[in-house]
């Protein structure tokens, strides 16, 4: 895997946006020459003129959801009413957008073979996505288990891709599980209920010689640490990173 790089500034144009959950967008930027980063980091991305002013100002912290090996640079969010959400969505194809970065250290060991366990909720699947990609894409020969909860499989952003991902790489396994699976007209017919200690011990076997990461909302991340704990899993042996108001 590549090394953290310094931050930098940059400015892309808007190439495309997409509808990729219930609520939720992806946006694809143009990837400036020369700009690398590493699965998992994010970027400071500003729009200077809002519709209307934003109390949070014109700038947002966006983990990269596409991985390095891919050619366009992605984020992507949940779309709340905001005056920066709804620039961002109204935004013409080809519009200039400003971004410093890459920024942060929550990323994939490189010195580690250690069997990886993934555990996420809703939109904060978004760096699992950048490594899993880069790892498939590698081929890296780490154990990858992935457990992913939503409310309803329409709110699951990139379940499809996840899980056709595993067709290409035998070291990764793929669960979601539904919290809500009658909410809507899709039939599920996989886990239900949240991440808690019933399914993790279905899945994952190796437990105190794995390496866990985990996102989500402060509250998510804070149960499921203490699940981790409970079940004999070392503090220095799990990674966290909190999304708030994603």
């Amino acid at each position: 895997m590549k090394q953290l790089t310094k931050p930098s500034l940059n400015h892309v144009a808007l190439k495309k946006g997409q509808a990729i959950a219930t609520g939720t967008m992806a946006f694809y930027f143009d990837r400036p020459p020369g700009f690398t980063f590493t699965a998992g980091q994010f970027i400071d991305l500003s729009l200077p003129n809002l519709s209307k002013a934003d109390p949070e100002g014109h700038t947002r912290a966006f983990t990269l959801a596409g991985s390095p090996s891919e050619q366009q640079l992605m984020v992507a969010t949940r779309l709340r009413d905001t005056a920066f959400k709804r620039t961002l969505t109204d935004m013409p194809i080809g519009a200039s957008i400003d971004f410093e970065g890459p920024f942060g250290q929550f990323i994939l060991p490189t010195d580690d073979s250690r069997t990886i366990v993934f555990l996420a909720g809703g939109i904060r699947i978004i760096p699992f996505r950048s490594m899993l990609v880069e790892a498939t894409h590698h081929k890296l020969s780490h154990r990858l288990i992935l457990l992913y909860s939503n409310r309803h499989p329409k709110d699951a952003a990139f379940l499809g891709e996840l899980q056709t991902l595993k067709k290409k790489n035998e070291h990764f396994t793929c669960i979601g599980t539904m919290t809500s699976p009658n909410g809507g007209t899709e039939i599920w017919e996989g886990e239900t209920g949240r991440i808690d200690q019933v399914l993790f011990k279905k899945y994952v076997k190796e437990t105190e010689k794995a390496l866990y990461y985990v996102v989500g909302p402060p509250a998510m991340v804070n149960g499921l640490r203490k699940m981790l704990e409970s079940a004999g899993i070392q503090k220095t042996n799990i990674r966290s990173e909190e999304f708030v108001g994603y």
